[in-house]
């Protein structure tokens, strides 16, 4: 792990999501994951500026979006400078929305009749 991300990863230990560093998501590895709140954090260095990895990191976000995680991204520096603001960043993220509960309709075999 980079400097930034060790510094990251101190603080993400005192959060209340819980996280996991280095996750293999299919055939990517994301910096940082919280399954249950689907989100994936990533530490960008000077190498995500150039065109290629631009256009990898594109590719990757749009798989992790396809199968339902967000993805926020914070520069090197800032994360490694100020761990606890890019904690602050994360939760103020918004949740995705709750898909709604269904409950099962009743059908015929829970209805009662009057038979006489």
């Amino acid at each position: 792990m980079t400097l930034a991300e060790t510094a990251l990863w101190k603080a993400l230990r005192r959060s209340p999501l819980r996280f996991r560093r280095q996750a293999p998501m299919g055939s990517y590895i994301a910096d940082f994951v919280s399954h249950a709140a689907k989100l994936v954090v990533e530490i960008d260095g000077p190498f995500h500026e150039t065109p290629e990895a631009r256009a990898h990191d594109a590719r990757r976000t749009a798989w992790l979006n396809s199968i339902g995680y967000r993805v926020i991204r914070f520069p090197e520096k800032f994360s490694r400078e100020q761990p606890g603001e890019v904690v602050k960043a994360i939760h103020a993220e918004p949740s995705p929305p709750q898909s709604p509960t269904l409950r099962p309709s009743r059908g015929k075999g829970d209805a009662r009749y009057d038979v006489r």
